[in-house]
């Protein structure tokens, strides 16, 4: 699996609401876009996404903008990937067969493989609350690295 701009981006706009310091004021879409870089039109696109699965909430008007429709510590990175990116798997290779009735030479070994890996890709971005980065932002909590690259 490879996260898309896309799902960077959603993850870039939701931590940068959780890091506002009165994250229940609204954010308007171009604030959010000057603070993280991001260009607006497509983060507009991006917001509404994730308005549409339930992780922020919009308010029109005069001082209007987006918040996050949950507390930060219940929102996970692989809420965000997934709203975006769609389910977070290895590849669209199907389940494994059950009881020994593979159809090709080996088929059903990898298409176990292929599922943990994306199990795995799944629960270690679970792993990551809004709140944990928000914490590892302001140094208040060490950068978690699982592995050397």
């Amino acid at each position: 699996m490879r996260v898309s701009t896309r799902g960077d981006y959603a993850s870039r706009a939701l931590l940068s609401l959780a890091l506002r310091d009165n994250f229940h004021v609204p954010t308007s879409v171009r604030d959010l876009a000057e603070r993280t870089g991001l260009p607006q039109p497509y983060l507009e696109q991006i917001l509404l996404s994730m308005k549409g699965v339930g992780l922020v909430r919009s308010k029109r008007g005069v001082g209007g903008g987006y918040v996050l429709a949950r507390p930060a510590e219940s929102i996970t990175l692989a809420e965000i990937v997934a709203a975006v990116d769609g389910p977070i798997s290895a590849g669209d290779f199907g389940e494994p067969h059950q009881d020994g009735a593979c159809d090709h030479e080996g088929q059903c070994v990898l298409l176990g493989v292929w599922a943990d890996v994306g199990n795995h890709m799944r629960e270690h971005l679970s792993s990551f609350t809004l709140a944990d980065m928000v914490a590892q932002a302001r140094g208040v909590k060490p950068v978690a690295r699982t592995h050397s690259a």
